[in-house]
């Protein structure tokens, strides 16, 4: 494994100065594992992974059970996985075996501070329920000259950019976005992205009524009358259920999502998408 400040290998001599010591000012979370089990190299990389995504609010430190027992002996690990957080020197939390990854960023959560970072994107979020979309970017950006691929910032990106209409800025983003838990929100949000970046080259189709109605729906959404555009986009889907293979519903679908869960309006269309489908 490529060690760094935040994710390192630590043995019996350099586990005071590495675990103990770094705790004093950064939250240490310390994995112990072994190469031989199995559920490790599912729980192993997902620690990696969310401690890089994490950007320096904790390190993790992984520890061979093997090469190092009198550790594992110490600390009283019984079975492996086990991982321990440490914060000013004690171990202020743990666990046992594989989690889900929902389990797992809850334990994290609890045992490091909000950082500076995951309150901007906070405030931004709050932003994106106000569809105050040019004040959600202006901050996202902010997020994102710290930290580029931090995947939170990068779908608060798109869809703000989305709000306003941007079609190519929004698919620069998707296209390349990084595998997280954000991914699936990402990848409901680029057939919107598409057919706006159709739209504003004048690719949409134009062959019948119902092109026409959804080239409307989709310039509406440009110009963010959301619901507008999905009150259109439902008539489509009154007419044509699978409409351009799916087009229309995976476009309602994209702005269900600019449109946002906390939006009152967001179950209502929901439930009127459910009833015409199904």
């Amino acid at each position: 494994m490529m060690t760094s400040d935040n994710i390192v290998d630590v043995n019996e001599t350099d586990f005071e100065y590495e675990v103990i010591s770094y705790s004093e000012n950064i939250p240490v979370v310390v994995e112990f594992w072994a190469t031989w089990c199995k559920p490790c190299k599912t729980l192993g990389p997902m620690l990696e992974t969310l401690a890089r995504e994490a950007q320096g609010t904790f390190r993790l430190a992984r520890v061979d059970v093997d090469a190092n027992p009198n550790l594992a002996l110490h600390y009283n690990v019984r079975s492996i996985p086990t991982v321990k957080a440490f914060s000013q020197g004690e171990v202020v939390g743990e666990f046992t075996g594989l989690q889900p990854e929902e389990r797992v960023r809850e334990f994290l959560a609890r045992i490091t501070p909000p950082s500076p970072l995951s309150l901007a994107v906070e405030k931004g979020n709050s932003m994106l329920q106000e569809h105050d979309w040019q004040e959600a970017e202006s901050i996202f950006g902010d997020v994102l000259d710290q930290a580029p691929q931090h995947p939170e910032a990068l779908l608060g990106m798109a869809i703000a950019v989305l709000g306003q209409g941007y079609g190519n800025e929004a698919l620069e983003i998707l296209h390349a976005f990084p595998a997280s838990r954000e991914y699936t929100r990402a990848q409901r949000l680029l057939p919107l992205a598409e057919a706006l970046e159709k739209s504003e080259n004048g690719l949409l189709p134009d062959e019948t009524d119902l092109d026409a109605a959804f080239g409307n729906s989709v310039r509406l959404a440009g110009r963010g009358n959301l619901l507008a555009a999905l009150d259109g986009l439902l008539d489509i889907l009154r007419q044509d259920k699978h409409y351009r293979h799916d087009a229309a519903r995976q476009v309602f679908l994209g702005l269900l999502e600019l449109l946002g869960d906390s939006d009152p309006q967001s179950r209502t269309y929901r439930s009127e998408l459910a009833a015409i489908l199904f």
